[in-house]
């Protein structure tokens, strides 16, 4: 398999992304004011992360490998390039439960619902009264 290359996606693109979100994950939305990293694998997009600013925190909104490229790695090297270029202290996500230990494995520790900042913790609150399992977690560096 090819290296994945990973790059920042210009908002131009954003209706190939919005294309790969349908094909793979329809129930997302990505937005043009989202930080949008695309992976690459010879020269076709195969995976995204997406970054979201809610107030003055910024919500790592989720990972999507496209289902024929996972349980490959892909969504590892991802977060790495992210790890060494993109996400930065106090950043945040919301992890389904099943994923915990992969956002763990990249410096990401659950937090208490009240610990959020306000914009997000509304947020949160709002994804488990709509029936999402999801934990709150934030980036350490």
């Amino acid at each position: 398999m090819s290296e994945l290359e990973v790059k920042k996606l210009d908002p131009i693109l954003l209706p190939l992304v919005k294309r790969f979100y349908k094909e793979y994950y329809p129930s997302a939305k990505p937005k043009s004011d989202e930080l949008i990293l695309g992976g690459y694998l010879n020269g076709t997009l195969v995976s995204t992360v997406r970054f979201r600013t809610i107030e003055d925190s910024r919500l790592l909104t989720g990972i999507l490998v496209a289902k024929e490229h996972q349980n490959k790695g892909l969504g590892h090297n991802l977060l790495v390039f992210c790890q060494d270029a993109i996400l930065q202290e106090g950043d945040f996500c919301f992890a389904y439960e099943h994923l915990n230990s992969f956002y763990h494995s990249h410096g990401f520790r659950t937090v208490e619902t009240e610990d959020l900042p306000n914009g997000l913790r509304n947020l949160f609150i709002r994804y488990l009264r709509s029936g999402k399992k999801l934990n709150a977690m934030k980036y350490f560096v």
